[in-house]
């Protein structure tokens, strides 16, 4: 990574890798975005907008500054200067009006103060945020100042020296007397120049429970496209990322920018084709329910956005992001280590559970190298079902005989290691602590607040709730030896309204309630650094890079299902490392969809993630059972390549509705793992040619068919990286729906 800055033609320029992002001044003072792409040499940038053409600078035409600001590829844009597109700062200030108190919205246009280049990162802090020390990231901060309403507004920039991504926040500062408000503070712009026979497409990944991560794609016409959550959590409905893709890319080709957002709450990404058909896509905090109060002195911190570029597709744009995740965003002592292979109760029991019935299941899984047990939902209260007992965070001993200690004692004993749930954010109506605290949850006065799966939402703004909401888990992790958590969350925030708050102060509900939730599980991490978190939401709903920054796993999704997982897991691997998707063999019929598939296929997709069990193994056939030992060992086996291995898709059964392949190749090229699922046979087809990706052309492989349902590896030939890349290897077509086969490449030397 490389920060240039050109004093007399007032440029900067950031480099990764690949990439090259240049920044420069118009007149002096306005600071925009001149080039984003390939990496570049030069910075003799200035006639891209130094220049007498139409529409000039405010310097050069002050006539049409109007213009100007229309079409000028503002860094951090602000409303209400004659900027029509899209814009990433609101401000207001307290007014009286005929009605009564409210705010009016002002004028405010920062121009260039001053910049500074770091070595290394600063934190941002209460916030999740990627890291790297001198030698891995370098840093810009730039200060622009409204000097009419004394604002000051401070972008930082880092560029990473191992991965092309260069990561953007904000921190606004009110410098003047008296009180502002926030209406708008987004994270991060970028504005394209493109030509008008220029075409982009915008990639997303949109879902609902049970569906998380489709991928979709849909050409950008003039006008605006957004994808946005204000459901308090980033959702199962939306993902916080975005890509502009040239038209016609590929995993392999075409340019791709895009955005990703470390945060875990409400976000707006939004691209615009104004009628210049300049491109401007913006990413943060939503503005929707979100106004922030600054006294004077006071400052308020932006998310951080990842933005990366492609020239070769989309499979590059996935390795950066790869890349930066494992090495700068994953944190603690899971980070480069092999994560246990786990047995999940919930499938296999749901409510009906004691001591006896996990115990059992611990002592048969212990035999087959299963490496942890983790006993899910209904082990506090009396909670026998959905409509009870959060909040109340003490052990129902008429389930486990003596409390949580003998139980996790025997299951250490029998070899396994122990974990458990909770759901911290909500509370049940049908609970000790809401009949004694009915004010501890988000609600309007004198309403009665929406409920959702039985459930109530705890008030995170209210330092007293999490106070005791982190107490009692503290308590409970304290009286055994617990080793994970996994942290749910099962409904989104319908109130953003807290009692505890003043008036002036409720449109910071939803982003307080994050940084709550933040400060709670930072606050678990320090008490207890080698616990493994999990966070999940009802599912995968709040899979993000916020939430990545505390644990370095999920759960993918409550679809279990072997071929709704194909689709699920493509779209989580676009952008997050294999190493942080939670994915299980469970039962069949399958849970969520009824569907019948093989054990062993079941196995096959569950290795694209951290890899586990969602089955009562004291109750499947012999012949299933026969298999777990085979899958933990091969898992065991990959699991070093899975972690740290870049990633290539093979293809899509999303796209080709018959088969679905990816594979992993080690950092040095010298080993690698290829899956492939036959999803449906069809009459009459030929078989499939595949076409591997990330090896070295001149190297010499041993192919070998890797057997899940027995470990054994059968020899099918050897043969030259460009060979296998540019010629393939024919699969054969099976004569049956829902198989899998598994191949293993190892560098002859």
């Amino acid at each position: 990574m490389k920060i240039t800055v050109n004093q007399e033609k007032k440029l900067f320029k950031l480099d990764t890798p690949k990439t090259s992002l240049v920044l420069g001044l118009a007149d002096g003072k306005y600071l925009g975005q001149l080039y984003y792409g390939r990496r570049v040499r030069s910075m003799n940038f200035a006639d891209l907008w130094h220049t007498e053409e139409y529409p000039g600078t405010p310097e050069s035409a002050a006539r049409e500054e109007g213009k100007f600001e229309d079409v000028f590829a503002y860094e951090y844009p602000a409303s209400n200067n004659g900027n029509f597109n899209e814009t990433c700062l609101s401000v207001s200030r307290p007014a009286i009006h005929e009605n009564g108190h409210g705010t009016s919205e002002i004028l405010v246009k920062p121009t260039f103060d001053s910049f500074e280049i770091l070595n290394g990162k600063p934190d941002l802090e209460g916030l999740p945020h990627t890291f790297g020390d001198e030698s891995s990231v370098q840093s810009l901060k730039i200060v622009l100042r409204d000097v009419n309403e004394k604002i000051r507004v401070e972008l930082l920039y880092s560029a990473f020296a191992d991965t092309d991504v260069i990561t953007k926040s904000v921190k606004i500062v009110n410098e003047g007397e008296g009180v502002i408000y926030l209406n708008k503070a987004l994270s991060a712009c970028m504005t394209l120049n493109a030509n008008p026979e220029e075409r982009f497409e915008v990639l997303t990944l949109h879902g609902a429970w049970a569906r998380e991560r489709h991928m979709e794609r849909v050409e950008l016409g003039f006008g605006a496209f957004s994808r946005e959550s204000y459901r308090g959590v980033s959702g199962h409905q939306e993902n916080p990322f975005m890509a502009l893709l040239s038209r016609g890319t590929t995993c392999d080709s075409g340019e791709v920018y895009a955005m990703h957002f470390v945060y875990s709450g409400n976000f707006l990404a939004k691209a615009i084709k104004n009628q210049f058909s300049q491109v401007r896509m913006v990413m943060g905090i939503h503005p929707e329910h979100f106004r922030w109060k600054l006294s004077s002195g006071e400052s308020f911190q932006t998310p951080e956005v990842v933005m990366t570029y492609s020239a070769s597709g989309l499979s590059e744009m996935t390795r950066s992001l790869h890349t930066l995740y494992r090495n700068h965003l994953i944190r603690g002592f899971y980070k480069d280590r092999r994560r246990p292979i786990l047995i999940n109760n919930w499938e296999a029991t749901y409510f009906d559970f004691d001591s006896e019935k996990l115990q059992a299941i611990a002592e048969e899984a212990a035999k087959s190298g299963i490496e942890m047990l983790v006993m899910d939902d209904g082990w506090f209260g009396h909670r026998n079902g959905d409509d009870s007992s959060l909040g109340d965070w003490y052990v129902n001993e008429a389930k486990l005989t003596g409390g949580l200690k003998p139980l996790v004692d025997a299951v250490n004993k029998a070899g396994l290691k122990f974990g458990i749930w909770f759901e911290p954010e909500n509370i049940s109506p049908d609970s000790d602590v809401y009949r004694a605290h009915p004010d501890w949850v988000y609600q309007y006065p004198e309403s009665t607040p929406v409920m959702v799966r039985h459930e109530y939402t705890a008030d995170f703004c209210n330092p007293e709730v999490t106070e005791y909401v982190y107490s009692r888990l503290k308590a409970v992790l304290e009286s055994a030896n617990v080793e994970y958590v996994k942290w749910d969350m099962n409904r989104p925030i319908t109130e953003g309204h807290s009692l505890f708050l003043p008036p002036d102060r409720q449109g910071e509900v939803l982003h307080r309630h994050i940084l709550a939730v933040y400060a709670m599980q930072e606050r678990l991490l320090k008490d207890f650094p080698q616990l493994l978190l999990e966070n999940c939401t009802a599912g995968g709903g709040r899979f993000d890079p916020g939430m990545l920054y505390y644990s370095p796993q999920f759960w993918c999704s409550d679809d279990t299902d072997a071929v709704e997982r194909l689709a699920i897991q493509e779209g989580t691997q676009l952008l997050y490392p294999l190493s942080t998707i939670g994915a299980h063999v469970s039962d069949v019929p399958n849970h969520t969809v009824g569907r019948v598939t093989p054990f062993a296929t079941r196995g096959l997709v569950a290795m694209g993630g951290t890899f586990g069990y969602e089955l009562d193994i004291t109750k499947i056939s012999d012949e299933d059972r026969a298999q777990i030992p085979v899958q933990v060992k091969l898992m065991k086996e990959f699991s070093e390549l899975i972690r740290t291995g870049e990633y290539y898709r093979l293809a899509s059964y999303r796209e080709n509705n018959v088969y679905d392949s990816y594979m992993v190749v080690s950092n040095e090229k010298n080993h690698a793992v290829v899956f492939v699922v036959q999803v449906l046979s069809q009459p009459n087809e030929k078989s499939h040619i595949l076409k591997l990706k990330g090896l070295k052309e001149e190297a010499t492989y041993e192919v070998r068919e890797v057997s899940v349902a027995n470990g054994s590896k059968r020899l099918w030939g050897t043969y030259s990286g460009d060979v296998l890349m540019y010629a393939g290897l024919i699969v054969a077509r099976e004569m049956a729906d829902f198989t899998g086969l598994c191949l293993e490449l190892t560098e002859i030397l």
